[in-house]
């Protein structure tokens, strides 16, 4: 049986080598603090871990050989100085209002012209295709009474744009999604219809997968322990949580969850999505209302519709026009009846997945107190990647989580597992157990992948190595946002948010990006319509700790590069990328002074030296 080369080993990624120097206390005494490898210990007993660690001594074979050549440094980069880590906190104040820089009108129009190039050509192409080629419709059309299968118009944009550029998404990869990752090389004969692998590899650096806290790795701690978890629990449940699906192991995780996050209780999902898709049917009904963040991810609008609530949308972040919309449905009721609402539930994400902007939390809870209405945060995104503590946006902007009614999160992205969870009292927790779809039908999440969130939550709470990851991952995402704006690129989000994106707006630089960043052996993610309007077409550079300062350092030669080949470098300079404010100054007292139209703020576009040079510094002030 192939075993872990190592279950017992010194901890690779710690960056302090006296244990006087990292103090518990600081994350407080409802923490546990035991090590990974005790509770290791404590799960299949000393004497089995013993045994198991002289098989591992007494077995070599070729997987295993492998597995120890595998450089460790391609999961997880060395931090390169102490320097190289921000704590990721709130600065004071209200939080800074998200200004959105906007290229000439120039590149706005050319823009829209490719639009209409590529519809005019697509739509003559298919004219002449469906008269010499009627076989490659026969999927739009009627056939012997029966209706077509899929629209010609809705699959038009697929046929005639994604199809051209279907080389940059779903690229297969090998190996573990670390820091590098290992794409398997393809090649198509027939313009992305098809492809056929070539038998090649290229490892890239990855900026493409969520990976927030680098603990995506086969190796180290938490891996040790998920391997010692599938001798005791197996690798599937297989049941329902309502039925035998619910383990130790699963009740273990959900109270550790429940007390990171500070709730009472918790419910884990083996899947995100489903997780607010199942849950809002079971919280609101008819005669109730939700008032949704219009950028707010798809399974928010799913789980809102399926719950049979009215369902209202307020401008992005936008508190003014989230109060307007408060004062009149509070005054004027349900439509038709005029009856009191039932519930009134309003609905944000902590960290928006496509703008990089995190949520006003603390302009909501004023409205809260003032309007008494229920709040459900999804800290999809914010959850480990924000915060002193990785205790996700309340912790960002230290307010006592009892504030909020429930919390969502996912487990993907900064604990390297899968699934979900809801924390909230113990008496909304208690009916989603017993209603809610997922409990019922889903299957429950594997044990392997509970160890796997149970490990990293402990690494995170009570080890330095977990400290360091909190820090290292906002001084990356402050130092890669600030050298992007330098450079001359629009880019969206706040300071702290892991999420980077960079706007591209053309539709044919999407494909051309994405391919010089591969040339350079650099992944990422781009994003067009009809995942963004039409007109803000971008990369997301995805941000993990698991990355070092030379990473960022070659992920900004890169853009400099292609931002000049490409044309990309728009920044009028509003956003931010100009020296550092005199102290006492803020962003607020510059807008004041300067106005876009006068033209007073100069377009930054700094050397690539300068950018690198001044960075480390410069990253840690408010105003870039």
């Amino acid at each position: 049986m192939l075993v872990p080369p190592a279950l017992k080993r010194d901890n690779l990624y710690d960056c302090y080598t006296d244990e006087d120097e990292f103090d518990h206390d600081e994350f407080g005494d409802d923490q546990k603090t035991s090590s990974s490898a005790e509770f290791a210990q404590t799960v299949i007993g000393q004497q089995q871990l013993n045994t198991l660690s002289n098989d591992v001594s007494g077995t070599s074979t070729k997987d295993e050989e492998e597995h120890l050549e595998e450089p460790i440094h391609s999961q997880f980069g060395p931090i390169g100085s102490p320097d190289h880590r921000h704590v990721s906190q709130h600065m004071g104040g209200p939080l800074p209002e998200h200004i959105v820089d906007e290229p000439a009108y120039f590149y706005l129009l050319t823009t829209y012209l490719s639009y209409m190039i590529l519809i005019a050509f697509g739509r003559t192409r298919d004219i002449f295709g469906k008269i010499f080629k009627p076989e490659k419709y026969k999927d739009f059309k009627e056939r012997d009474g029966y209706a077509a299968l899929s629209s010609d118009f809705d699959n038009f944009y697929f046929r005639r744009l994604k199809t051209r550029m279907n080389d940059c998404f779903m690229r297969p990869i090998t190996g573990v999604p670390g820091r590098y990752i290992t794409l398997l090389d393809r090649i198509s004969h027939d313009y992305n219809e098809t492809f056929e692998y070539s038998g090649g590899h290229t490892e890239t650096l990855n900026l493409s997968s969520y990976n927030y806290l680098g603990f995506a790795q086969s190796n180290g701690p938490c891996a040790d322990d998920v391997h010692v978890a599938i001798t005791k629990y197996g690798i599937s449940s297989a049941s329902p949580r309502l039925d035998t699906g619910t383990s130790d192991l699963t009740q273990e995780v959900e109270r550790e969850i429940a007390g990171f996050v500070g709730k009472e209780d918790a419910m884990v999902f083996s899947m995100g999505f489903s997780t607010n898709a199942t849950s809002f049917p079971d919280l609101m009904g008819p005669g109730c209302l939700i008032l949704s963040d219009e950028l707010n991810h798809a399974s928010i609008r799913v789980g809102a519709r399926l719950s049979g609530a009215m369902i209202k949308s307020y401008r992005h972040n936008d508190m003014n026009d989230l109060e307007r919309l408060l004062r009149e449905n509070i005054g004027q009721g349900q439509p038709r009846t005029y009856k009191p609402w039932r519930k009134i539930l309003v609905v944000c994400e902590g960290l928006f997945s496509m703008e990089g902007t995190i949520a006003n939390l603390p302009g909501i809870c004023l409205l809260k107190k003032k309007y008494k209405f229920y709040l459900f945060i999804d800290e999809a995104h914010s959850i480990g990647a924000l915060g002193p503590r990785g205790r996700g946006i309340c912790d960002y902007f230290n307010i006592d989580t009892s504030e909020i009614d429930i919390l969502m999160g996912t487990l993907t992205k900064s604990f390297g597992a899968n699934g979900g969870y809801i924390a909230a009292s113990q008496s909304i927790i208690q009916k989603l157990r017993v209603s809610n779809a997922a409990m019922l039908y889903g299957e429950s999440p594997a044990p392997p992948v509970l160890m796997q969130i149970l490990s990293s939550l402990r690494q995170i709470t009570s080890t330095a190595a977990g400290l360091e990851r909190l820090q290292r991952i906002t001084f990356n995402s402050r130092y890669l946002r600030l050298g992007l704006k330098r450079l001359g690129f629009i880019v969206y989000g706040h300071d702290d948010s892991p999420i980077v994106p960079m706007m591209l707006y053309h539709p044919g630089k999407l494909p051309a990006f994405s391919r010089e960043m591969l040339q350079r052996k650099i992944s990422v993610v781009i994003a067009g319509y009809p995942a963004t309007p039409l007109l803000t077409a971008r990369v997301r550079f995805c941000v993990s700790a698991a990355h070092n300062k030379e990473d960022m350092d070659r992920v900004l030669k890169a853009c400099d590069e292609i931002g000049d080949l490409l044309d990309l470098k728009f920044s009028t300079g509003i956003m931010g990328g100009i020296d550092p404010l005199p102290e006492g100054m803020t962003l607020e007292d510059v807008q004041k002074v300067d106005d876009r139209r006068s033209r007073k703020v100069m377009p930054p576009r700094w050397a690539l030296e300068n950018v690198i040079a001044s960075g480390v510094q410069d990253c840690r002030c408010q105003l870039k």
